[in-house]
């Protein structure tokens, strides 16, 4: 009896480690979360790079965030909002990705580099100048309050447009989808009747935020 309770020890023990690994794991937000960390980085060391501070492109960081990328594309439990959110940060690291491979052909060619990056830099500056407010929608029934949710997607599209990020697959029926759900979780999760979406611009890129609204 000793040895057959030894034997059920073990596999419950085993069953424990397996469990322990399994939620050790970090799930579909979190490499989101850490692809999105990633892609700032790269662009700040590419930035270091450029400036002469550094001898050698980045391209552990840049290896690291592709592998994650295709990592990302290739998972299918993905949620609308999820897979939104990664086409976002796909659409902004092809964006940068771009940008780099135009600055590494001017080195090539022998072209001043230095001065490429401060008159990249003076074209930042000048473009965060025009970069207006958030545009701010307040919903507490997104599933109900069309028009609300309707002028949150053509602010936006509009948006997305001047920054020139793609709008494929980026259908209103879609988007009142991702909001309802968005909305619906959020109250649940932080006890709140209304939520407040935002649309901004932030180095040239759009900023679609999401959070309680605390305003009566």
């Amino acid at each position: 009896m000793a040895t057959r309770d030894n034997k059920y020890a073990r596999q419950a023990k085993d069953r424990d480690k397996k469990n322990v690994v399994r939620d050790s794991q970090p799930t579909v937000d979190e490499h989101i979360v850490r692809l999105e960390e990633d892609i700032r980085r790269l662009k700040i060391e590419f930035v270091i790079y450029f400036n002469g501070a550094a001898k050698r492109p980045p391209y552990d960081t840049k290896s690291r965030v592709e592998s994650m990328i295709k990592r990302l594309g290739d998972e299918r439990t993905l949620s609308f909002a999820q897979r939104y959110f990664y086409n976002t940060l796909v659409a902004r690291y092809t964006s940068f990705r771009e940008l780099w491979r135009r600055t590494m052909q001017g080195r090539e060619e022998g072209r001043d580099v230095a001065a490429a990056a401060r008159t990249n830099a003076a074209r930042g500056e000048i473009h965060e100048t025009k970069e207006t407010q958030p545009s701010t929608f307040v919903c507490a029934d997104a599933q109900r309050d069309v028009p609300t949710v309707k002028k949150l997607y053509d602010t936006l599209v509009e948006a997305k447009k001047k920054c020139g990020e793609p709008l494929d697959d980026f259908s209103f029926p879609r988007f009142h989808r991702l909001i309802t759900e968005k909305t619906d979780a959020l109250k649940s999760r932080l006890g709140c009747e209304r939520v407040r979406f935002s649309v901004d611009v932030q180095d040239g890129h759009v900023s679609f935020k999401a959070k309680a609204d605390k305003e009566n």
